[in-house]
């Protein structure tokens, strides 16, 4: 690899990608900032005001032109960014239409398994629990979890400037890993997917001039939900499914922690999942007298604090790496559900 063409063609391409964002984002806001849809769908917004939710679609074409055009993809991404352009479309007929929670499982469904059925790529599931299925359970496993990844996002996206910021966080710690690991290619998407998303933040900084929407959400965790199985995490010398599947959920573990508490919250209630609310983290710290900028600093913060943990699970033994993760999950979850029931945040 030479690494000042790396470095050349890799900093083209990200300031393309930013400004792509901003142009695309900046024509989006005027074309639509007189435009309300029929179906509101803002239940899990604490402002009334109406905002835009089509900046996902700016930032889902400026991200695939520049891995297009700057040759900074392989033909295995492309095809998985194909399926991920049908998913954003799904996701802003969506933002229109409101439709029922059912409709948009089979969609994703479909979305997400064709690509990895046809390109053959999994999470291998079965070498982990010690059984041979032909790949089926692997697929399913595989399926799964992206579809996990893409809602957590979605579920995140409640807030003025939270998905942005936690994406932006997933992206650059994906970054620096893959960098470390020697998977240049992982570390090329993930660069041109931060400066997609960096270039929105201007639209989405608190106070917000567009939303990403689910056109927007559910394309960023399409691409990082393929990006944590599309590649090896592993270093020769390491076990490799500690080593794989530890920094993943640490990396993933805002979204997931949020998505997992607020779903368990919302079942034990009575209430459908499915439907919005302003139940998260970040509405019950904001309950609490934080402001949006300091709600943004605390799961930052968070965010890149998970970097120590990363790198300790990657060179620490299987059990104790497990042991870690376990007690970051729990301790987190078990914190939540205590501060819900007693009504600390609220």
């Amino acid at each position: 690899m030479n690494l000042s063409n790396f470095q050349v063609s890799l900093t083209t391409a990200a300031v393309a990608t930013i400004l792509l964002s901003v142009l695309f984002n900046s024509i989006t806001l005027h074309r639509t900032k007189n435009f309300v849809p029929k179906v509101r769908n803002n239940e899990e917004r604490l402002s009334s005001k109406y905002v835009p939710p089509f900046g996902g679609i700016a930032c889902s074409v400026a991200f695939l032109i520049s891995t297009r055009l700057l040759g900074q993809a392989e033909s295995n991404f492309l095809y998985i960014g194909f399926f991920g352009v049908i998913i954003s479309i799904i996701g802003l007929l969506d933002d229109l239409y409101n439709f029922k929670w059912f409709i948009k499982l089979i969609f994703q469904t479909i979305v997400v398994y064709i690509p990895l059925y046809n390109l053959n790529i999994f999470i291998n599931f079965e070498s982990l629990i010690g059984i041979e299925s032909n790949n089926s359970v692997n697929y399913i496993v595989s399926t799964i979890w992206i579809m996990l990844i893409m809602n957590a996002i979605n579920f995140i996206d409640n807030m003025d400037g939270l998905a942005v910021v936690v994406s932006s966080a997933i992206c650059i710690q994906i970054a620096v890993l893959t960098n470390y690991l020697n998977q240049y290619k992982l570390t090329d998407i993930s660069i041109l997917l931060l400066c997609a998303i960096g270039g929105f933040l201007f639209f989405n900084f608190p106070p917000a001039k567009l939303y990403f929407g689910d056109s927007g959400s559910l394309f960023i965790g399409y691409c990082l939900g393929f990006m944590s199985i599309l590649y090896n995490w592993a270093p020769e010398n390491i076990t490799v499914y500690t080593s794989t599947l530890n920094p993943i959920l640490l990396i993933f573990s805002v979204p997931l922690i949020d998505f997992l508490v607020v779903v368990t919250y919302r079942i034990s209630i009575g209430k459908s999942p499915t439907i919005g609310g302003t139940d998260h983290i970040s509405h019950r710290l904001l309950a609490k007298g934080f402001s949006e900028k300091k709600v943004l600093s605390i799961f930052l913060s968070y965010s890149f604090g998970t970097f120590i943990l990363i790198y300790f699970s990657i060179f620490t033994s299987t059990q104790i790496s497990y042991l870690l993760i376990g007690s970051l999950f729990f301790v987190y979850f078990l914190s939540y559900l205590v501060s819900v029931r007693l009504r600390i945040l609220t």
